[in-house]
């Protein structure tokens, strides 16, 4: 995966193979209004599949809109047991701060609590899972990029990044990805992008099993 990740095949960030193996574009057997543009096919067992090339343009959007921030205001959080690796590396990789497993209620919304913390953005890895911080990032005004499968509401999120966010490969991937341009993206600002490096590979970030 490593020597393949600076390919493009139809533009795509990874060739499209790789986005399906990793299954980043199924879906759930359920969708909501919100998602029915992502939508692209449901398949004869009930599956609404994605649409990749959404998926990957979205990807290079966040990214960008990321890289506006300083890294140690970004807070990403993952409830989710299979986003909860994904998250802290990809915190790890680009700076930002990470918060996996359980959310502690008041940690954006109440600075009394030792674990009290003020990002300026925040990453949800499932608007259900994750609601606790989606509600908090509301209250605090903070924008909010979630990775949203087809049966997210989008109502509180700024920034849909549609994708499968309940499978191990599909989670590594996206973050994966997520943090690769995010990296880019910052030294093409600084007019640095040739010495972009990064020495992490999709299955560095996928959960163990």
């Amino acid at each position: 995966m490593e020597g393949k990740a600076e390919t493009k095949t139809d533009e795509t960030l990874v060739p499209v193979s790789e986005y399906l193996a990793s299954g980043v574009h199924i879906g759930t057997q359920q969708k909501t209004g919100d998602m029915m543009r992502f939508i692209y096919q449901v398949r004869p067992d009930g599956l609404y599949l994605l649409n990749i090339r959404m998926t990957d343009e979205r990807v290079r959007i966040a990214a960008r809109f990321l890289a506006n921030y300083e890294p140690s205001t970004i807070l990403v959080v993952a409830a989710r047991q299979y986003g909860q690796r994904p998250a802290s590396k990809f915190a790890e990789a680009t700076g930002a701060k990470a918060i996996v497993g359980r959310f502690v209620p008041g940690t954006l919304t109440n600075p009394s609590l030792r674990i009290y913390c003020e990002p300026e953005v925040l990453i949800v890895t499932d608007p259900i899972s994750d609601e606790q911080a989606v509600r908090e990032g509301v209250s605090a005004g903070i924008p909010i990029v979630a990775l949203c499968d087809s049966n997210n509401s989008t109502a509180n999120v700024d920034l849909v990044i549609p994708t499968n966010n309940k499978g191990r490969k599909a989670l590594a991937m996206i973050y994966w990805l997520l943090a690769r341009e995010l990296i880019r993206e910052r030294l093409r600002r600084e007019g640095r992008e040739e010495e972009f490096v990064f020495n992490y590979t999709v299955e560095d970030f996928e959960a163990k099993l």
